[in-house]
């Protein structure tokens, strides 16, 4: 069985060793690291079935391990066998049917084993209908079936939020075997966008323990996306603790952490590299985006504006690489200021030409051929609908009143992000008006989501006319990828990237926005930037390409990091309130509260707007106060 890839993570664990406890290994892509283990898992069955032996399987769920389970689909279509084969999956709600859409015996069948010639009495999955009665009876009945097995050879992991693995919720023994756990809110609460209703979402759920996970002989835990990289930093570099149960897999002798480079971006090795080792030793080095990066980093340190930091406090903070190749403080400070101070940009679409035609300075950090074009065709692509107003709403209302064409293309139908609750809210109003006869069959989970995604539809477009945008420049692409299950679940087609083609040749946009924020908890970002990708490349040959400038933007979780951040559009209080009233449009979005709160009567002041924390992030750096500020990272389309 070829493990070369985890003798390089342990050689690589021994430079960060006085931070990281377990050894990783990081990929661009999430797609790519699935791949690898799941060639892990090919060649321990492989190998094992050479020798008429079984393999024995831990097993998760959840969105991680779906890309794990299509490659071992597709092994399997090309003729490796999986009869070998005997799994224990880690958990299951409670209580709950298997034939439950939302169950993890259907999870399963539909991702992995409807796919695969494992045995069925070879498949074992914690009961989640049992009588609560008899449940310490099943649990100690599962251990046992794993013992009979001969232990689990590999034990596939995940991590949520909480830093739980399986259901081992924050304060969970070392010592814990297969039980009945109560749910942290917080895990709830992630578990609405498959149940539509926190009320829906089981309260229990049935868990392999954490001393039973141990047992594994081999343990893999992925992670993927920049929502889990505050845990996974906490996990790996934290002292083990019940609070965050994925510590105990530091003292796990065969452990093996995966992680997206989004996913590590809190490591040490990656947020702060210099106190790791020298730059120059690594296959970093210091260029403007890591100078900018430590430069905030120390500004924040010391509590002071960029221009009051002495050469002392670089020294004082594992700073002295940088001295010694910039010179000296005050060199390091107007770089990084003047830096920052060519991103801030009141006109994000250009400035319009004089009306005696002389000469206008276009904002530095525009760099495209038609950056002088003047009104420009503008096409932001938001993954669902809401995201444009609550990521950039003060971007786009500029943009609207500096007469640029500004078109909003909404990726998909959105309707994941309607409530039952509030769908029945709809249909009591459009009963009690009158109009076009409802639907008789409440349950056609299609006709359903048709009806939600037509209330998205409406909140988008009330949303766009308070930023002033032209109906007629609204799309609604409704990718098919959003609307499938089972195993063709969030997988991108050739039809999506057609879709988002077209309407690229039809507009020919000058410049493109387009969301970044790889921290979506659901990948709905993640999937629609890689759509947008391959669409683009097969522009990439059309005129309106090579002029065309593209922008990702954030803010829905979290801004761009200050190193990140090449353009910065401030905002006036008037225009923070009017974005405000553009995302409360969006009445039936689940995300919405969580971004915005009314404030005796007024929509727009933020809960944890993230264009407010960037604001004052510019100013303690010692940049202009403004109200909020939405900020952009450059994409590069060739």
């Amino acid at each position: 069985m070829n493990t070369s890839w985890y003798q390089d993570a342990l050689a690589s664990s021994l430079e960060t060793s006085k931070w990281e406890h377990i050894p990783l290994v990081i990929f661009e892509q999430p797609r790519l690291a699935a791949t690898r283990v799941a060639q892990e898992i090919a060649d321990l069955v492989r190998h094992r079935g050479a020798d008429g032996l079984k393999v024995v399987l831990g097993l998760a769920t959840g969105s991680t391990p779906i890309f794990v389970y299509q490659e071992l689909a597709r092994l399997h279509r090309e003729g490796l066998s999986f009869r070998n084969v005997i799994t224990f999956n880690l958990d299951e709600y409670f209580p709950i049917s298997p034939e439950h859409t939302q169950s993890y015996h259907r999870f399963m069948r539909e991702h992995l084993f409807d796919h695969l010639d494992i045995p069925e009495n070879q498949i074992h999955i914690p009961d989640g209908e049992i009588a609560r009665g008899d449940m310490a009876a099943a649990c100690e009945r599962y251990e046992r079936q794993i013992v009979e097995a001969g232990g689990i050879d590999l034990q596939i992991l995940g991590i949520g939020r909480t830093g739980h693995i399986g259901f081992n919720e924050p304060g969970s023994s070392r010592r814990s075997g297969t039980r009945l756990i109560h749910l942290d809110r917080l895990t709830r609460l992630d578990a609405i966008k498959d149940f539509q209703s926190e009320e829906l979402v089981p309260r229990t759920a049935v868990t392999m323990g954490v001393k039973t996970i141990l047992q594994a002989r081999r343990i893999v835990i992925m992670a993927f996306g920049e929502h889990k990289a505050p845990v996974v930093a906490r996990a790996v570099e934290g002292e083990v603790n019940a609070e965050v149960t994925a510590t105990y897999l530091q003292d796990h002798e065969n452990c093996l952490m995966v992680l997206d480079r989004a996913a590590a971006s809190q490591l040490t090795r990656i947020r702060t590299p210099w106190l790791v080792g020298p730059l120059h030793e690594s296959v970093l080095s210091w260029n403007d985006s890591m100078l900018r990066r430590a430069v905030n980093w120390l500004a924040q340190q010391t509590s002071k504006a960029v221009l009051k930091l002495t050469d002392e406090d670089y020294n004082s903070y594992s700073l002295q690489e940088l001295l010694s190749q910039y010179g000296n403080a005050y060199e390091i400070n107007l770089r990084f200021f003047r830096q920052l101070q060519n991103t801030i940009t009141g006109w994000p679409g250009g400035k319009p030409p004089a009306e005696d035609n002389a000469p206008v300075v276009q904002p530095r950090c525009l760099r495209s051929p038609s950056r002088a074009v003047y009104p420009k065709r503008i096409l932001i692509f938001s993954p669902h609908p809401g995201d444009d107003v609550l990521s950039m709403g003060g971007t786009l209302l500029r943009l609207a009143e500096h007469k640029h064409d500004v078109h909003i293309a909404y990726q998909v139908s959105g309707s994941d992000s309607v409530k039952h609750e509030v769908l029945q809210r709809y249909l009591d109003f459009h009963q009690q008006v009158g109009g076009v006869p409802l639907p008789k069959d409440r349950s056609d989970a299609r006709q359903l989501r048709t009806l939600k995604a037509t209330i998205c539809r409406a909140e988008a477009r009330a949303a766009a006319r308070v930023c002033r945008v032209n109906p007629d420049y609204l799309h609604f692409l409704d990718l098919p990828f959003y609307e499938k299950v089972g195993e063709q679940y969030r997988q991108v087609s050739p039809e999506d990237i057609t879709i988002t083609a077209r309407l690229l040749d039809r507009i020919r946009p000058h410049q493109i926005y387009a969301a970044g924020d790889l921290a979506d908890p659901h990948g709905t970002h993640r999937i629609c930037l890689e759509i947008l990708t391959q669409a683009l490349k097969q522009c990439s040959g059309e005129k309106w390409f090579a002029e065309c400038e593209a922008w990702l933007y954030r803010g829905a979780w979290a801004e761009w990091p200050i190193h990140e951040v090449d353009m910065a559009v401030p905002l006036s209080p008037s225009e923070v309130a009017t974005k405000g009233r553009a995302v409360f449009q969006h009445e039936s979005w689940k995300h919405r509260a969580a971004m915005f709160s009314k404030d005796a009567g007024e929509p727009g002041k933020p809960a944890a707007d993230a264009a407010y924390a960037t604001s004052r992030q510019f100013d303690a750096l010692g940049m202009p106060d403004y109200e909020a500020i939405e900020t952009f990272h450059r994409w590069t389309l060739a």
